[in-house]
């Protein structure tokens, strides 16, 4: 039974015993409201990146350099909703972080190497668009089989090195609020502003440059302001690169929050920190994890190749053996050297096939 408390006016005040129920109600909302945005992304995530992959196997037309990077991003995507999401999942629904201090470790590793991967691919992918755009007669030769696969293993090797780090640090530590094993912005001020620099705002800036030096030939181009301007690209050629600005616009809006929170509380942690109102931080952590599903259901939307892929593949699923059959058999073999980009249009997002 709750007592009812009375001020020296008669006014009565809520007991004890209520205003715990009603902080458990509240808390038992959010933590419901979680783990609904994660189980949609775990399921969307999965489901999404694995029909990009089985996309790109099946489709020798879509098998091509720039689509390396493409899968190389889904793969990012996809191993955070195997493990670490699962994990923080499980957390919701405990309250509280039960599954050790290995685990705790191990998922937060894992994620770090899932959102430095995919910021290093994003980048790859921005690089490469800008070759095959701007720099179309050498794309051949910077862009063939040996090369694109060294760059594809240079940017797990950085990847990796970005990343462990975080265990000499300690920074990889269990945070209540959002019911997961991450980052811990304020162990290290120095690290957590290196942090920031390096994997987000160099890699923003030079994706940046890329995709501005694209859209000028690309104004150029369509307004013909320069006549003596061989350059010739087609329809296709810029609705790939619209997809890949989405990706890279869409990534850049989910992460922005949690950088910008990172980078205020490793420039003045005592202050700030304790000023950041939990729902934002939450907030902003939760939009991060968010963004692992979305890369997918852009492919899909915008790009021909990839949604005529998705239904195929949907519609054969109760026919396994379809799904090891290659979708075009006309096209090159493999993952061979693209022809240059004035005789074909197999770049990284083609629509019109």
């Amino acid at each position: 039974m709750d007592l009812e408390v009375k001020d020296e006016n008669g006014s009565s005040c809520l007991s004890r015993n209520e205003s715990d129920r009603g902080l458990n109600a509240s808390s038992a909302g959010v933590s419901t409201a979680l783990a609904s945005v994660l189980i949609f992304t775990i399921v969307v995530d999965i489901l999404g990146n694995v029909l990009v992959i089985l996309s790109v196997y099946r489709n020798k037309k879509l098998r091509n350099a720039g689509n390396i990077f493409v899968v190389s991003l889904s793969v990012a995507d996809l191993v955070v909703a195997l493990y670490p999401y699962p994990l923080v999942l499980t957390a919701i629904f405990h309250d509280d972080w039960t599954m050790g201090d290995l685990h705790c470790q191990a998922s937060g590793f894992i994620m770090g190497i899932s959102v430095i991967g995919s910021i290093f691919n994003i980048t790859a992918i921005a690089i490469n668009r800008y070759c095959y755009i701007c720099h179309s007669l050498h794309y051949d030769r910077l862009y063939s089989l040996r090369n694109t696969c060294c760059y594809l293993g240079l940017t797990w090797l950085l990847t990796a090195i970005a990343t462990v780090p975080n265990f000499f640090v300690g920074s990889l530590q269990y945070d209540p609020r959002i019911y997961s094993c991450t980052f811990a912005q304020t162990v290290s001020s120095y690290y957590t502003i290196s942090v920031v620099i390096i994997h987000s705002l160099i890699p923003l800036l030079v994706v940046s440059y890329c995709y501005m030096r694209i859209w000028v030939l690309v104004i150029q181009v369509k307004h013909r302001v320069k006549p003596e301007q061989r350059t010739k690209l087609k329809p296709s050629d810029v609705r790939n690169f619209l997809t890949m600005f989405m990706v890279f616009v869409l990534f850049a809006v989910c992460w922005a929050p949690l950088n910008l929170i990172g980078l205020a509380v490793a420039i003045n942690p005592v202050q700030v920190a304790p000023n950041i109102p939990e729902w934002l931080f939450v907030t902003s952590y939760f939009m991060a994890y968010f963004n692992s599903c979305l890369n997918a259901v852009i492919y899909g939307l915008l790009n021909q190749n990839f949604r005529k892929e998705y239904k195929t593949i949907l519609l054969a699923v109760c026919i396994p053996r379809l799904l090891l059959m290659e979708t075009s058999r006309c096209a090159t073999e493999g993952l061979k050297s693209k022809p240059s980009p004035a005789a074909t249009n197999n770049n990284v997002a083609e629509l019109n096939v």
